[in-house]
């Protein structure tokens, strides 16, 4: 894929996760495929993580393939908070929520230090919602290296795989929705 936008690409991906639902595979290998492809598109080495709420409704790392355990380990159990961060708050507002610049965004005071430490100084994150009744199940999280707002095509690529990670989450048995 690249970085160069391909919707057939994300069209493609998103075609491939959907099979890979109705041949029954593992909850984890598609939501990992989905998170990998996000990682292929982001430009400049930036990271996807798709967290869902857990039944106490707090937020868990379901596929963060370039995120270390470490950190994953420190964010884990969040809860949904539209003053932190950009997975607790878009679990919280259930809409898209963009911090181009951790330094600059109150919301990152408690968190900032953890992905800065990494290498990334932004990012943004969509709600994954439910197929059935649009309540909030998790957040596509993108992580990036430089100080900007996402690219359409990154918008595009996360709106249109969210959904299938909704299904995955929503109907972990392969279900239909």
């Amino acid at each position: 894929m690249g970085t160069t936008p391909d919707p057939d690409a994300i069209a493609q991906v998103r075609e491939d996760c959907l099979r890979r639902i109705r041949r029954g595979e593992p909850a984890e290998a598609v939501l990992h495929a989905l998170a990998c492809a996000i990682d292929r598109i982001v430009d400049g080495g930036g990271a996807a993580s798709i967290l869902f709420l857990d039944e106490r409704g707090r937020l868990r790392s379901a596929a963060s393939p370039r995120l270390p355990p470490d950190y994953l380990a420190a964010i884990d159990g969040l809860a949904p908070n539209p003053d932190v961060g950009t997975c607790a708050a878009a679990a919280a507002t259930g809409e898209e929520v963009v911090t181009p610049s951790f330094v600059a965004y109150g919301r990152w005071r408690e968190l900032g230090r953890l992905p800065l430490a990494l290498g990334y100084v932004g990012a943004w994150s969509h709600p994954i919602r439910s197929l059935v009744d649009q309540r909030v199940l998790g957040t596509f999280g993108v992580y990036h290296r430089d100080v900007r707002e996402p690219t359409g095509f990154e918008r595009a690529a996360v709106r249109q795989l969210a959904p299938v990670a909704a299904r995955v989450l929503e109907f972990p048995a392969g279900g239909a929705a």
